[in-house]
């Protein structure tokens, strides 16, 4: 009986690893799609802004940013993240990034989330544009509500905000996040 759940399990988990693309290329393969990408990225950091007014004096402080502007994530026992990003220097958009999370663990269900990571300084944006950067177990995030940008503060030379779009999942973490960067 034992074998029949590890084998469960082990399904599971390939066909959540299935959920993200490790294969895709980081940027978007048309100029058209990359417009979008852009635009959807500005769209949610703006609604992110309107959510909460101090978010843009904490970006100010940072060296440069990565906008996630839709991370899919779902799994049942084993889980799975994918979203692509926009990455700016300062207020210059100087490329595009690919996020991908793998997880096992108590979690069910499946959820869309926003990502906003702040780099404080060069030294932490450079290990991030050299695709270095990744989330290990005690990675946290703030969430996004009023006043949220006001009291963050860096960890580790970056900062985290999420604001969830929408689904509902038993299991919300950081832990695991790898990043792929690509200049424009």
């Amino acid at each position: 009986m034992r074998s029949g759940f590890v084998s469960c399990a082990s399904l599971l988990a390939l066909l959540s690893l299935a959920l993200i693309p490790l294969g895709c290329a980081t940027a978007p393969k048309s100029d058209e799609k990359r417009e979008a990408l852009v635009d959807e990225a500005q769209a949610t950091l703006k609604e992110m802004k309107a959510q909460d007014a101090s978010l843009q004096g904490f970006i100010d402080k940072g060296y440069g940013h990565v906008m996630f502007p839709s991370v899919g994530k779902g799994g049942l026992i084993a889980g799975g993240a994918y979203g692509r990003g926009v990455v700016y220097r300062g207020n210059e958009m100087v490329g595009y990034a690919d996020l991908t999370q793998a997880s096992v663990g108590l979690q069910a269900g499946g959820q869309s989330f926003a990502e906003l990571i702040v780099f404080q300084d060069e030294a932490t944006f450079n290990k991030f544009t050299a695709s270095q950067l990744q989330f290990g177990a005690n990675a946290s995030a703030i969430a996004l509500k009023t006043g949220a940008g006001s009291t963050a503060t860096f960890q580790n030379g970056l900062a985290v905000f999420v604001m969830p779009k929408g689904g509902l999942m038993f299991e919300v973490s950081l832990s695991g996040q790898q990043f792929k960067y690509q200049p424009k």
